[in-house]
This record gives structure tokens, C-alpha cells and sequence, in this order.
């Protein structure tokens, strides 16, 4: 056993990188490579340990698969803190595969804990949980038993469940003081005050209000017919209507939302829905056409109603009507609350993260460039973008979940 390379992994699972590097920095053999490129990454370095880990996982060879995906694991783990999201879950997978295989129980469950991150950035939360649910938390090391408490918290916010997330956050914080370093017990405090901060606005005729996450979860518990402007749907109780790709559809219902229990003009339908200032014939006709088809999409929640000036909502059974807001609204909002992590992000990775295509997020980050919103830096695949100021709340519900029932 080689004692230097021992007390460098020691000093690298208890955060403290430059120890690491005093007792391997002069040194060309793979696992002194290995280790130094996960010191880089502890130190912010990401381009110069993601080549020293390629460069050790070579010189392993083919001969050493469990060092070889040690070395995948960890190079996957600066493509999740890049948010290079494109290619690291096939890597994770065929890593943990290898570790499971040759007895490494504790890098296996690391890079469980980190695929199930990778599926919680992207909104499959069904997956992130069974992943998990598939081995045994206990064998985790102590700074990535707090990352997966993280993850816990992470797809409880995001389904609005209030308790299990105050839970997992408070495993969290002790998972972090008992593992004595810093910058995670740093993480898990910025948790905690994305947590707390306002996640919706509540809006109706005459009430517009800040919510925080308990209660956007009593909101929704209630019999109130809700037009979630977050999750682009309109929901009462268990029955959901999507109007993701909809988005005419969402602008009028959210417009008879608002004004609910009146009725609204059709002029200001047509500027809600079409941005039409000066109403013609052909707006009133495609008004007419969106509002039965909007009829016919929210039947199991709601009739719409014509009336002498415009139409009216009228929810079946529902005892009121409100309109679940973003904290802060603009254009491409939600572009920014991805950007709103403080990480750097590459385009590719938004367009996964939000379920849409590279090209239409390439014009959103274009647009708040020119607005001074964000910046990058870097080039080709190397470019990388950040907000230039974090918006100050949390972005769980602006952010897409696939299959919004799960």
C-alpha cells in the first residue's frame, strides 16, 4: 500500500485539497493523477482536473476497469457542476456498473447519488428516487451523504411537499457538521434560504400576494381552481390539465382567471393571447377558434361562458379561481431561474433542463445578453453561461417536471 497515495485520499474526503497536493503534486503514476485532478476540482480548477483525470483513466489502461471508472465517476461529477449535462448520465451509468461489479460498494453509491442529481436537474424525479431507492445510504461517504440528503430535499420542493423537504434539509445540515467541511455545511445554508424564500405569487381580482412553499402546498390542497403559470397547467384538486405546449391557451385562461368571477373583454383577450393592438376581423376569428379549443381542453375542470362584452369562466364546483404566479416575471424567466443557482451552464444543458430546444434557448440567452442579464464566457462547446445577478428565490416551481403527476 502506497502511504502517500492513502493519506492524499484521506485529506481529499476530509476537504482539504491542498493537504492532498503536498503529498502528491510531483508525482506522473495514474492514482497520483487521479487524485490531483479531484483536488483541482475541489479547488475550483474544473478544465485542469477534468484532464488530469482523463490523462490517469488512460494510463490505467484497459487492465484496471474499477480505477478506469473511478476516474469516469469523478470526471462526471465536474460535468454536473459545469451543468454539462449531455453525455455524463450514460457515463455514470456504465461507471457504476463496473464498481458494482468489482465490490466497490462506496463509489457505486456515489455515483448513484450523483445520477439521481443529473435526473432531479432534469426533472425526471420518478427516476432520481428509484435510483436512490437502489442502494444503501449508509455506505455513502460523508460528503455525499450530504448531496443525496440534497437530492431528497430537491424532489420534495419540486412536488411541493413541504415536510419531507424540511427533513431531508435538516439531515442534511447535520450530515454536513458531522463531516467537518466547510464549503458543504456553506451549501446546505444556501439550501435553506432558497427554501425559505417566496417560491409563487398568488394573484386574483383582488389579491396579489408573495406565497412561500407551505403555503403554494395548502393552496393546492384546497378546492380553489388554480391556473399555475409556474408549471404551465391548470389543476383542480387531482385533475390536471398541461398547457405546456400551449401557450394561447394558457395567456386566456390565466387573462378569466384574473378577473374571475367577471368577465373579460374581448380586446384585452386579444392583447393577452395575440399581442394584438389593433383588433381586425381575423383576430376575432382566431379568438373565437383558441377560445373552443380552450373550452373543449379544460371540460373536466370548467365551462367558458360568452357574454355581451367577452367571456367569463365558470369551474365546476370549485369554490374560487386564482392564478399561481413566478416570484418575478419577464421575459424568459425561465432561463434565468436555471441561471438563478449561481452555476455556469452551458446552452445545451438549458435546453435539456427545460424541455426545449437548444436553438430557442440560444435566442432567449441572446436576448438577456443584450439586456445585460447574463454573460458568458468561453467558446464553441466550451461556452458557459451565468446570470449577472442571482435572482433572489428558488426555482423549484419554474422548473419542468416530466410527467407533472409524478
Amino acid at each position: 500500500m502506497d502511504s502517500l497515495i492513502t493519506a492524499a485520499a484521506r485529506a481529499l474526503s476530509a476537504g482539504d485539497p491542498l493537504a492532498a497536493l503536498k503529498r502528491v503534486a510531483l508525482r506522473d503514476d495514474p492514482p497520483a493523477l487521479a487524485l490531483r485532478g479531484i483536488a483541482m476540482a475541489q479547488l475550483g480548477d474544473l478544465t485542469r482536473a477534468r484532464e488530469l483525470l482523463r490523462s490517469a483513466a488512460r494510463t490505467f489502461g484497459s487492465r484496471e476497469p474499477m480505477a478506469r471508472a473511478r476516474c469516469a465517476v469523478a470526471e462526471a461529477e465536474i460535468a454536473l457542476v459545469t451543468r454539462d449535462l449531455g453525455r455524463s448520465l450514460q457515463t455514470l451509468n456504465a461507471a457504476r456498473t463496473v464498481l458494482e461489479a468489482s465490490g466497490d460498494r462506496w463509489n457505486a453509491a456515489h455515483a448513484g447519488y450523483l445520477q439521481a442529481r443529473h435526473l432531479l436537474l432534469i426533472g425526471r424525479l420518478v427516476e432520481a428516487e428509484e435510483v436512490l431507492d437502489a442502494f444503501d445510504a449508509g455506505v455513502l461517504p460523508p460528503a455525499s451523504l450530504v448531496g443525496r440528503e440534497l437530492v431528497v430535499a430537491g424532489i420534495a420542493i419540486r412536488r411541493i411537499m413541504t415536510e419531507p423537504a424540511k427533513a431531508a434539509l435538516e439531515r442534511a445540515r447535520r450530515a454536513a457538521e458531522n463531516a467537518r467541511i466547510p464549503a458543504l455545511v456553506a451549501e446546505v445554508d444556501q439550501a435553506v434560504r432558497a427554501f425559505g424564500a417566496p417560491a409563487a405569487r398568488f394573484v386574483t381580482r383582488d389579491v396579489e400576494r408573495l406565497l412561500h412553499l407551505e403555503d403554494v402546498e395548502r393552496l393546492l390542497a384546497s378546492d380553489t381552481l388554480i391556473v399555475d403559470a409556474c408549471r404551465n397547467i391548470v389543476r383542480a384538486g387531482t385533475k390536471i390539465v398541461p398547457l405546456a405546449a400551449r401557450p394561447v391557451l394558457l395567456a386566456l385562461i390565466r387573462a378569466l382567471a384574473e378577473a374571475w368571477p367577471e368577465d373579460v373583454p374581448r380586446e384585452t383577450l386579444l392583447k393577452r393571447a395575440f399581442r394584438a393592438r389593433h383588433a381586425d376581423e381575423s383576430h376575432r376569428a382566431r379568438l373565437r377558434v383558441e377560445m373552443a379549443r380552450l373550452r373543449e381542453a379544460i371540460k373536466p375542470l370548467a365551462a367558458l361562458n360568452a357574454t355581451k362584452r367577452g367571456f367569463v369562466l365558470r369551474p365546476h364546483g370549485a369554490g374560487s379561481v386564482a392564478v399561481l404566479a413566478p416570484p418575478v416575471e419577464g421575459d424568459h424567466a425561465e432561463v434565468l431561474a436555471l441561471l438563478g443557482d449561481g452555476e455556469a451552464w452551458s446552452s445545451s444543458a438549458l435546453a435539456l433542463g427545460l424541455s426545449v430546444s437548444p436553438r430557442t434557448v440560444q435566442r432567449a440567452l441572446e436576448e438577456l445578453a443584450h439586456k445585460g442579464q447574463v454573460e458568458a464566457f468561453g467558446r464553441g462547446r466550451a461556452c458557459r453561461w451565468i446570470a449577472t445577478s442571482v435572482p433572489g428565490f428558488p426555482t423549484s416551481l419554474l422548473l419542468p417536471v416530466a410527467g407533472i403527476s409524478s
